[in-house]
């Protein structure tokens, strides 16, 4: 259901109300995306429930894509059962920059512009392909080469904790490479 839902506490009341406002909506084809604001600003441990949350909405809500934010910075990302898990997308626009909150080393001005291809027939995750940002003066900007590669390695990092990586291209933008099953 389209709008603003607020969840009840409990994964498994969580996951029901969203089973019965998917089947409400979802038609043959549809591609459905979860998006939630959830978790901290900054730091990159995934709490269990919402691993936990993002699965169960897969399994039994027919949730195709869950699409998380509120982590000022982009976190590690999940492919479970073929179906695109993104924890933390960090900011894309914010009004932020300049205000010292001593979390620099988390480089919050960089950015990813996601692309996923999803299989319209059962929602599997086909490629997702990020092109990594820079913002500065309150704008996008493509991130440059060093920028990338940082952005990458901890992409690196994090990710291989939920069974993914991504690849670096020569012109920046990334792939997702994960475990297909």
């Amino acid at each position: 259901m389209s709008g603003i839902n607020i969840l009840p506490g409990e994964i498994e009341a969580s996951v029901e109300l969203i089973k019965k406002q998917v089947a409400g909506v979802k038609q043959k084809n549809d591609i459905l995306i979860f998006s939630v604001h959830w978790g901290g600003n900054w730091g990159y441990k995934i709490p269990l429930d919402h691993r936990e949350l993002a699965q169960e909405i897969i399994d039994k809500a027919g949730v195709d894509f869950v699409h998380g934010h509120s982590s000022h910075h982009p976190l590690g990302m999940e492919v479970y059962k073929n179906k695109l898990i993104i924890y933390g997308a960090g900011d894309f626009i914010n009004d932020y920059e300049g205000i010292s909150d001593n979390h620099d080393n988390y480089r919050g001005e960089l950015s990813l512009m996601y692309f996923p291809k999803i299989n319209q027939v059962n929602g599997e995750l086909i490629s997702l392909k990020m092109v990594p940002m820079e913002i500065k003066n309150f704008r996008l900007n493509h991130a440059s080469k060093a920028d990338a590669i940082w952005l990458a390695e901890i992409l690196n990092k994090e990710g291989s904790k939920l069974g993914t990586q991504v690849k670096l291209n020569e012109d920046n933008s990334m792939d997702l490479d994960w475990h297909r099953k």
